[in-house]
């Protein structure tokens, strides 16, 4: 299916006897920043409401969330193409019923990063780019994975939801997650790796004790501005300093400010440079 949407974006563009993708529209913020890194920048007219980075994106219209991209919006802007996830939004059959040529992506794990960014390449004309940066990141990321050989793994848990100021409704990472290839790659085991977890578990603090991590990773709640997430970032270390856990006694508890960390995206690079320096004090120059 996927490949077909590419296919038809193409055909669609060719048939039409315009540039194929002088006009591009992202509905995520992980396609704008691949759409970005591809150098293909100077093309996107419309981004979704949290697309945040690189900065030439905040300006740009938006069309609604991730979640809820809103078609109209989109056709107003005239696309030649459209970048899309699979999911339960409807976007693909409204795109289809507007005639509005669209691409699908892949999410879940790192693998599925690399084969979005060569969709999203092929589907823009631009197929050879991809090779290219895909090279760039595989030479970072062996980097880290050589920085880290030999240690001994750390035990790590990661938290991408919670209620705002607490450690209630806690929501981690699980096996199927690009974040679990991460902590791999720098060196750590995610103590929620085990076959049957979902992508994303909510979990207990009962359930964090039992797991014992030796590092905590909480990207649960970041806010927007750069000021507003160094605050939280020392609330966020606070609240944890209070639990009875290895990980808070021996300050290895570390709020993320970085959109890198929840962005499936050419950041993750960055991502895993950061982890391999909280996990084994491993500073990787970029």
């Amino acid at each position: 299916m996927r490949r077909l949407a590419v296919l038809l974006a193409c055909l669609w563009c060719a048939t039409l006897g315009a540039a194929p993708t002088a006009r591009i529209v992202s509905t995520s913020p992980s396609i704008t920043e691949t759409l970005f890194a591809l150098g293909l920048g100077d093309r996107v007219v419309g981004v979704s409401t949290f697309c945040r980075f690189p900065a030439a994106a905040v300006s740009l219209p938006k069309i609604g969330t991730f979640l809820r991209p809103d078609a109209e919006l989109i056709a107003r802007l005239r696309p030649d193409l459209v970048v899309i996830h699979a999911g339960p939004s409807g976007i693909e059959q409204r795109l289809s019923a507007l005639r509005i040529p669209f691409a699908t992506v892949e999410r879940g794990r790192l693998p599925g990063v690399y084969s979005s960014i060569r969709t999203i390449a092929a589907a823009a004309g631009v197929p050879d780019r991809a090779g290219t940066l895909i090279a760039q990141l595989e030479s970072r990321l062996q980097r880290v994975r050589g920085a880290v050989a030999g240690r001994t793994p750390q035990r790590v848990l990661v938290v991408i939801g919670r209620r705002a100021g607490t450690l209630t409704d806690l929501i981690a990472v699980g096996r199927e997650s690009y974040l679990t290839d991460l902590v791999t790659i720098a060196g750590g085991v995610n103590v929620l790796s085990d076959e049957g977890v979902p992508e994303y578990p909510r979990i207990s603090m009962e359930t964090i004790i039992r797991l014992a991590p030796d590092v905590i990773i909480d990207a649960g709640d970041m806010g927007d501005a750069l000021e507003e997430r160094q605050i939280r970032k020392v609330t966020t270390e606070a609240l944890w300093k209070g639990q009875s856990l290895a990980a808070s006694r021996a300050n290895r508890v570390h709020a993320v400010t970085s959109d890198a960390f929840v962005v499936p995206g050419p950041r993750v690079v960055e991502a895993a440079e950061t982890m391999a320096l909280w996990l084994h004090g491993v500073a990787i120059a970029p």
